[in-house]
């Protein structure tokens, strides 16, 4: 008889008998097996190899074979995994509000959430052509300077300007690894940490994950208050305090120069750093104040700029500044946690960063945003007359639109969705309760101004249909 037959035929057996036994329980012996199949040893021997290799059997020498813990759960038997809940403790890791805003939308609906370009803006083929160019470097797949190659740090450390230097740079991740990096390295878990309110859910759910507590900080018109701040500091005792000074997420707010000093100002007299998330240096589609650590002479200030809003979400490349202990131990941190970014990723923005087909990009880009931004708030105000946008952001990707007191935010983001519009609930942007309901519309999303107008005027009819009497 054909070997490989044999093997097939005595491993279906084992699999059989395997699942009507309990994990642990002892399969025949070799012996047994080859005077009930009538073949060799070698044939059992390379039969309980194949469902050793499968998972199924485990083999003990000089013991014999045993069925694996894994059978019961192959076998439909539910597993019982409750011994984790004690083990794992009380500390949870909630990624939900991260999770809604990077999930697709269902197929039919229109997004008006989410936070990067829709693919059609992308420079999908500039960032393949640059790919290209990149890995054909001779030296694309070795281990890079553990914090960056010295070119893209030069590249980062010229576009924010000041007295910047590459020394100062690190190369991280994306932005979202900046956040948790720099957030576990200046804080202690247990410790507060301040936060504008709202603010980016990503840098609360970070924050919450490494044990920390998120206090908020009200803003205005102009940005964070100045005076509330530096009583927050003086109340929790919090040695950090995470902002977006330019084109604030989610309220697109711009953070004045002025308050730019003072800012600076309070956090130094509480010996606090700051850390300046600038996601939108590139979204700007007018002058904006120059970053928070061109004024900064002291090292309060830990930078983070990054490529993805801009470029594509999967270009998970940004720089972490920052000088001084504080700028050792984010080094420390990222070689600990995740040694490097991939050369060939950081090679590939290198390419990208230094053709002509980046500043076409960002022309394009800018242009783009300006006209979106209008034709959302045109939109909202014809369809959403008893909405509010306070704020007109000089750019940025989405606008903060307050909504009746009234409105009942989670019903109008559940009912948005099932007349065909996605839409981010305003509640899940605040570390504490929030003040009035309130929904973060994206126009970049959209595949096109037609497809954004078609999504503001279904989310206008389930807002009508919310407050017409009676519905309640």
């Amino acid at each position: 008889m054909n070997d490989d037959s044999s093997i097939v035929r005595i491993a279906a057996s084992l699999r059989e008998e395997a699942a009507r036994l309990r994990p642990g329980d002892r399969l025949p012996s070799s012996r047994e097996l080859v005077r009930r199949h009538k073949v060799s040893p070698v044939t059992v021997s390379r039969a309980l190899a194949a469902l050793a290799a499968e998972g199924r059997v485990v083999t003990r020498p000089g013991s014999g074979a045993f069925v694996a813990p894994s059978v019961a759960a192959t076998s439909g038997e539910a597993t019982d995994l409750s011994w984790q809940t004690v083990s794992l403790g009380d500390r949870s890791v909630d990624d939900a509000a991260v999770a809604g805003l990077l999930t697709p939308p269902p197929e039919g609906v229109i997004p008006l959430a989410g936070g990067y370009l829709h693919p059609g803006l992308r420079p999908s083929k500039a960032l393949a052509n640059a790919a290209v160019r990149a890995v054909r470097r001779a030296d694309a797949w070795a281990i890079p300077p553990l914090n960056g190659l010295a070119e893209l740090r030069r590249w980062f450390a010229a576009e924010v300007g000041g007295g910047v230097t590459h020394a100062d740079v690190l190369i991280v991740s994306g932005g979202q690894a900046a956040l948790t990096h720099a957030f576990r390295a200046l804080s202690a878990p247990g410790a507060a940490m301040l936060v504008e309110t709202p603010t980016y859910p990503g840098a609360l759910a970070a924050a919450r994950a490494a044990g920390l507590r998120a206090v908020a900080v009200p803003m205005d018109a102009d940005g964070v208050r100045p005076d509330l701040l530096a009583e927050a500091f003086a109340v929790t005792g919090a040695r950090v305090f995470y902002c977006q000074p330019t084109l604030h997420n989610p309220t697109g707010v711009v953070l004045s120069a002025e308050r730019r000093g003072q800012v600076l100002a309070v956090a130094r007299a509480a010996g606090a750093f700051v850390i300046e998330d600038d996601y939108a240096r590139y979204l700007a589609t007018s002058p904006v104040p120059p970053p928070l650590v061109t004024m900064d002479a002291h090292g309060t200030v830990v930078h983070v700029n990054s490529l993805s809003k801009v470029t594509s979400p999967s270009l998970r490349v940004a720089a972490v500044i920052a000088r001084g202990p504080a700028a050792r131990r984010l080094r420390a941190a990222q070689l600990v946690e995740s040694f490097f970014v991939a050369r060939p990723l950081q090679e590939t923005a290198l390419e990208l960063l230094g053709s002509p087909a980046w500043r076409r990009h960002r022309a394009a880009v800018t242009a783009e945003l300006a006209v979106r931004r209008d034709a959302l708030a045109s939109a909202l105000t014809r369809h959403l007359p008893s909405a509010r946008v306070p704020y007109m952001p000089p750019g940025g990707l989405h606008l903060w639109v307050r909504l009746p007191r009234d409105v009942d935010e989670t019903a109008l983001v559940e009912s948005a969705q099932r007349a065909g519009v996605l839409v981010s609930p305003g509640a899940i942007y605040h570390s504490a309760e929030p003040p009035c309901p309130h929904i973060r519309v994206t126009h970049i999303a959209a595949a096109h101004v037609a497809e954004l107008a078609e999504g503001v005027r279904r989310l206008g009819a389930t807002l009508d249909a919310q407050l017409a009497p009676g519905s309640g």
